[in-house]
């Protein structure tokens, strides 16, 4: 539920980069347009830069909400257009933080040019003003703190796979803006998003929650919202990788741990 003290004042990073996005937040400063004091600017040379890695780890270390800023599309400085990757990057993380719960609201992507002063103080306050009505981090969410952290731990271990999948499976092979937000905005990239990710992020789920201690079917699904009939299909493919294994005394699966 969204937070309804409006003396929260969120922690948010910018990530921005050199050419463009930082131009437009120098002009902002210069011009003297206000914008939140509390929100913290990293320079970056290409939006592109930015990882799904720094993403948890600012999540992990209590930030609220994070700006990615960048040049805007097509008119990126590098041949490469590597602000289309970090679109790409920001549609799956979105995805992601949805799927362990936490409102994917939280991180925001804009391309704002050097000369856009003003519309980089006004994405900036408006952006603050969503995360105060937000609230924290996982309280709104309704996830306590040491759940919070072992679902973004799970999403770490799989980071490298998901970085695959983005390389190789969710590749949109025309560079314009049309082709991509048609492409992750349809029914086909959910599909391959299910198919491709969110099946390897929920055994990954499980498996670093069985690190802590042996669980039974039932309560791996109360623990993580899911049903106990997916638990069960997600154990058999664990139980193939020989990751977990079942006990017959106490009825309760564990992690296999390498010796």
């Amino acid at each position: 539920m969204p937070h309804s003290n409006q003396t929260f004042q969120p922690k948010i990073i910018g990530i921005i980069c050199n050419w463009c996005c930082y131009g437009g937040a120098d002009l902002c400063g210069v011009s003297r347009f206000q914008y939140p004091p509390h929100i913290r600017l990293i320079r970056v040379m290409c939006s592109a830069r930015v990882d799904l890695l720094h993403i948890l780890r600012a999540y992990t270390n209590g930030i609220d909400g994070i700006f990615i800023g960048g040049c805007h599309l097509c008119d990126c400085h590098y041949v490469t257009n590597g602000n289309f990757n970090a679109y790409s990057m920001v549609q799956v993380c979105k995805k992601i933080l949805e799927h362990i719960g936490v409102f994917p609201s939280r991180l925001k992507l804009e391309w704002v040019s050097a000369g856009e002063g003003i519309r980089f103080a006004n994405f900036m306050n408006e952006y603050s003003d969503e995360l105060v009505k937000l609230g924290p981090l996982g309280k709104s969410e309704g996830i306590d703190d040491q759940t919070l952290a072992f679902k973004f731990e799970a999403v770490k271990k799989i980071l490298p796979y998901v970085k695959l999948v983005l390389t190789q499976r969710l590749h949109v092979p025309v560079r314009t803006e049309e082709a991509y937000h048609a492409f992750f905005s349809s029914a086909e990239f959910d599909r391959l998003f299910d198919e491709l990710i969110a099946h390897k992020l929920d055994i990954s789920l499980i498996t670093t929650l069985l690190e802590k201690k042996s669980l039974s079917t039932g309560e791996i699904a109360g623990s993580l919202g899911l049903k106990p009939s997916e638990v069960s299909q997600y154990i058999i493919d664990s139980s193939r990788q020989g990751l977990v294994r079942y006990d017959v005394n106490t009825k309760q699966y564990g992690l296999v741990l390498n010796k």
